[in-house]
C-alpha cells in the first residue's frame, strides 16, 4: 500500500508553489484569461478550491458527498465549469484565503484517515494516497495554466513522479474513454528525472516503449501542451505512438488539449 505521508508534503508544497504565484498580484490581474477557454486565473483558483472542500466532503462526510455527487452528475457536462464560474465571482482575497483554509483542512483530514480505507470520489472510490496524488496533479495541471498565463517558468521537481505515475496508470482509461480497446500488453515507459535519474515503469523487454522527458510526459498525460511541442517524447509501436495522442491522467471525457505552440485549450 503506498504510504501517504510523502504524497501529502508533496501536494502542500506543489500549492504554496502556486500560492506564491498568485498572492501578490493586484485584483485586477486575477481577471487575467488562461489557456483554459473562457477561464481566468480567478477560475482556475477557484476550481482547484472547489475540488479540495469536494474531496474534504469525501473524506469527512461520505453521505453528504455522495449527496452532492449526485447533484453535481445531474449535469456532468457542466457542473465543474459552473462551480468554477461561481467561485471566480468572490473577491480574490477571499478566494485565496478559501482556497488556502481549505486545502489545509484537505491535509488535515486525509493524514487523520485510515489508509486502507477507499474515500468515494465521481469516479472509482480511491485510497488516501490515490485521493491526494490526484489533488496534486490537478494542482500542478492548473498551476501551470497560471504560470503560461504570467509567463513564468517554473523548475520542474521531483514531484512529478506522482503525476509520471498517475499518467502511466491511466493508459487503459485513457483508450477506453476514446472508445478504443486497451491493449493487453504492458508498456515500457522511461522518463528522464529532473534529477537526471531515470524513471521507469513496465517490463524492460516490452516492445511498446515510451521515453523521454518526465516533465514533457506530465504536460502531455495532462494536456498541458501538444505533443508536436515535446520533441523528447519517443514512442516505439503502433500501440505507444496512439496513445501519445489521447493519453489524459484526469477523470472524464476526453479533452481536447492545447494546439501546437501552446495556443489552444487545456482540458
Amino acid at each position: 500500500m503506498l504510504d501517504a505521508g510523502p504524497v501529502l508534503a508533496d501536494l502542500r508544497a506543489e500549492s504554496e508553489e502556486l500560492d506564491a504565484l498568485v498572492a501578490g498580484l493586484p485584483a485586477a490581474r486575477w481577471r487575467l484569461p488562461t489557456p483554459a477557454k473562457g477561464w481566468t486565473l480567478a477560475h482556475q483558483i477557484a476550481h482547484l478550491a472547489w475540488t479540495d472542500r469536494q474531496a474534504l466532503l469525501s473524506a469527512t462526510d461520505p453521505e453528504a458527498f455522495a449527496r452532492a455527487a449526485q447533484e453535481a452528475l445531474a449535469s456532468p457536462l457542466t457542473f465543474v465549469d459552473e462551480a468554477a464560474e461561481a467561485g471566480a465571482r468572490t473577491p480574490p482575497a477571499e478566494l485565496l484565503a478559501d482556497w488556502r483554509a481549505g486545502r489545509h483542512e484537505l491535509s488535515r483530514a486525509l493524514a487523520a484517515h485510515p489508509a486502507g480505507e477507499k474515500l468515494p470520489w465521481y469516479g472509482p472510490p480511491m485510497s488516501v494516497a490515490s485521493m491526494a496524488t490526484a489533488r496534486l496533479m490537478e494542482t500542478w495541471a492548473h498551476g501551470q495554466d497560471v504560470a503560461d498565463t504570467l509567463g513564468v517558468t517554473r523548475l520542474p521537481t521531483a514531484r512529478l513522479r506522482h503525476i509520471a505515475r498517475i499518467g502511466v496508470r491511466t493508459r487503459d482509461f485513457a483508450f477506453a474513454t476514446h472508445h478504443l480497446t486497451p491493449p493487453e500488453e504492458e508498456f515500457r515507459v522511461e522518463l528522464r528525472a529532473p534529477d537526471a535519474g531515470v524513471w521507469a515503469y513496465g517490463p524492460p523487454d516490452a516492445r511498446q516503449r515510451v521515453t523521454g522527458g518526465a516533465l514533457e510526459f506530465c504536460l502531455l498525460v495532462t494536456q498541458r501542451a501538444h505533443r508536436d511541442d515535446l520533441p523528447s517524447l519517443r514512442a516505439e509501436g503502433a500501440e505507444a505512438q496512439r496513445w501519445l495522442g489521447i493519453a489524459q491522467a484526469f477523470a472524464g471525457p476526453p479533452g481536447t488539449g492545447r494546439a501546437p505552440s501552446g495556443k489552444g485549450d487545456p482540458a
